[in-house]
């Protein structure tokens, strides 16, 4: 079950799974829209990070507003699930690779995972959801989900 609302680039759902609710707030990647992520950190208990697993040209900068992120002090018990998208698509990094690529070894103070996906097919979503349902306990969480 999904409610939604919101503007252009930030969309915010209640979600149910599992039994436990989630307030995803939904925020557009778009060079344009970044610097307001910051206004939807306060109270956020986990990050999902959606990469494009076929953009290699764009990871490193990709990997800039990861950490740029993570550095917020409003961040800093947020636990971290990155979805490696496109996973269908001919070429697309593996799982290693863009663990890689986004520095994500190197985040040793931080729970994370990162699960290769194929949104198009429904593919690696219900896993990743799984470890965040886990990580959520049962209280909910509030999700800053980044595309």
């Amino acid at each position: 079950m999904a409610t939604t609302s919101g503007a252009i680039g930030f969309n915010m759902e209640t979600v149910t799974y599992k039994n436990i609710k989630f307030q995803v707030w939904d925020l557009g990647g778009q060079t344009s829209i970044r610097p307001y992520w910051r206004c939807y950190y306060a109270n956020t208990d986990a990050v999902i990070y959606v990469v494009d697993s076929c953009d290699r040209d764009r990871m490193s900068t990709s990997k800039e507003e990861l950490m740029a992120m993570l550095e917020e002090a409003e961040l800093k018990d947020a636990v971290l699930l990155v979805f490696a998208n496109k996973q269908d698509m001919p070429g697309a990094m593996s799982e290693v690779e863009v663990t890689e690529a986004l520095g994500l070894s190197e985040l040793r103070h931080r729970t994370w995972t990162i699960f290769k996906t194929s949104a198009v097919k429904g593919e690696g979503l219900t896993e990743g959801l799984d470890w965040w349902v886990d990580e959520a306990g049962p209280c909910g969480l509030r999700v800053a989900h980044v595309e």
